[in-house]
């Protein structure tokens, strides 16, 4: 056996070279309330219910009391009706996941169901696609970034199974017309799922503050479903979200079982069977910890700051804010003076991660940054740092990539590729360090604007193909690693 604390010295060891989860400067992946005692209530409840087994809620009675505790919570926020449920899930792809499996599940008199989405949908529901072999009708939005509630409207027909709409939407940061696609939806007889798994929990704070938010919630006739991720505003440790449903009857289909075999019979409200209840645990001890009051309290923090950002972003030369948010997302755009993805590695260089998005439907690369109550208390900085990055991106110039690199790109077929033209990729990309043999010659550069601009000129099946290859590449087991 190896000793404890060398393996507890080993892990802080590796976790030296992760993006901070505290301290308000990650702008994407990790959500900080900034306050300590609360990161520590949730941590401490997650350990103390790491063992639990959330399959069977008669042998944990405790997890089911602690689920409809905080699926009541979130009812509550969203002016649900008195007949709504919901149930607590690994987090928001699987929520998404499971409103449409659910959705394609209560109509078996289609044969080949569709369900109709905007351009700006979060991947999970392509996913869910892909797994449950629903078709996606995908309608591109409006100048404005919002859905085009009348195009969607013309999408639907008798095979269509679900219409979504985004509370607000991932890259652009607005909630789509909720009020218009679900009525169109339930004309048709159709159920209205809102992915609001980044804005549930924090919209309806904002409204309460006065800010001018689009309905969205239950509050709009004709939505039928919510899902809202608990580990992101809700401040939560990871794990965790949420599947809010207007009524049981449209939670039912969820429903997994099973008895046609010689084991015990079985039931899930899930994709997972077994599952720790180590992170409802650390949800519920938040929220219990915070309440409404704190709650609010963080809402006001973190609009105050994204305000400001959005104010130092337009009167800084050579960005723009791409579309007023009506939430904590904010899209940064840049004139061409200064490149947006050196902009994210100055950022980075500086201490400040921020997530580059690539072009798409004529809209150049942007900046995306998911605004957290604690990047409140480092404004200074961050205004500070993004000023001399925006200086040092314009002085460095736009990214080039090397025009025989994507002549070479352009010539391959991504549904065709072999070994061989996933190596040649990866080497183009910059993606290969011929030095790095513990991670099987894959390395990624300190820099990579290079890497993401090469990224950008490839066809969206093209970037795909390639990062599957790196990835796969990277996930290669360490043998001989099982401790002593």
């Amino acid at each position: 056996m190896t000793d404890r604390a060398q393996v507890l010295a080993t892990l802080r060891d590796r976790q030296a070279g992760d993006l901070p989860v505290h301290g308000g400067r990650t702008l994407a992946y990790v959500y900080d309330s900034g306050l300590p005692d609360v990161d520590a209530v949730g941590r401490e409840a997650v350990a103390s219910y790491a063992g639990t087994n959330g399959l069977d809620p008669t042998a944990f009675p405790s997890l089911l009391a602690m689920e409809n505790e905080l699926v009541g919570f979130a009812l509550d926020l969203l002016d649900a009706p008195e007949t709504a449920v919901g149930t607590v899930t690994s987090g928001g792809t699987e929520s998404c996941l499971l409103a449409v499996q659910a959705a394609r599940d209560a109509r078996p008199d289609v044969d080949r169901p569709t369900m109709v989405v905007p351009d700006t949908v979060h991947a999970a529901f392509h996913k869910a696609a892909h797994y449950f072999g629903v078709e996606t009708r995908v309608v591109p939005v409006g100048a404005d970034f919002r859905a085009d509630a009348r195009a969607m409207a013309a999408a639907i027909d008798d095979s269509t199974v679900l219409v979504v709409g985004s509370a607000p939407s991932y890259a652009h940061g607005v909630v789509d017309p909720i009020a218009e696609l679900a009525a169109a939806a339930s004309a048709r007889g159709v159920r209205c799922h809102v992915d609001a798994c980044i804005g549930g929990w924090v919209l309806p704070y904002a409204a309460r503050l006065g800010r001018v938010v689009p309905p969205w919630t239950f509050a709009v006739d004709g939505v039928t479903s919510i899902s809202v991720d608990t580990h992101k505003y809700a401040y939560a440790p990871k794990g965790t979200s949420l599947l809010l449903h207007r009524d049981p009857a449209g939670r039912r289909p969820q429903y997994f079982a099973f008895a046609d075999w010689p084991g015990y019979t079985m039931l899930n409200s899930t994709m997972q069977s077994t599952k720790s209840g180590g992170p409802l645990a650390g949800a519920w001890a938040v929220t219990q910890t915070l309440g409404d009051e704190g709650y609010l309290r963080l809402a006001a923090e973190t609009f105050d700051a994204v305000d400001r950002i959005v104010a130092v972003v337009e009167a800084q030369p050579g960005l723009s804010v791409l579309v007023a948010p009506d939430s904590t997302l904010v899209t940064i755009a840049t004139d061409g003076s200064c490149d947006a993805f050196t902009v994210c590695d100055e950022m980075a260089a500086r201490g400040w991660f921020v997530q580059p998005q690539m072009s798409y439907a004529g809209t150049a690369p942007t900046i995306h940054l998911s605004v957290s109550a604690a990047t409140a208390a480092h404004l200074d900085d961050l205004v500070v740092s993004l000023g001399e990055s925006v200086a040092a991106a314009a002085a460095a110039g736009p990214v080039a990539v090397d025009a025989d690199v994507v002549a070479f790109i352009e010539a391959l077929d991504p549904a065709a590729l072999s070994d061989a033209d996933f190596d040649g990729l990866l080497a183009a990309s910059g993606l290969v360090g011929t030095d790095d043999a513990d991670q099987g010659g894959l390395a990624l550069p300190d820099r990579m604007a290079g890497v993401n601009a090469l990224l950008d000129v490839a066809s969206p099946r093209m970037r795909e193909a390639l990062l599957v290859a790196f990835l796969d590449r990277l996930a290669r087991p360490v043998r001989g690693s099982g401790g002593s």
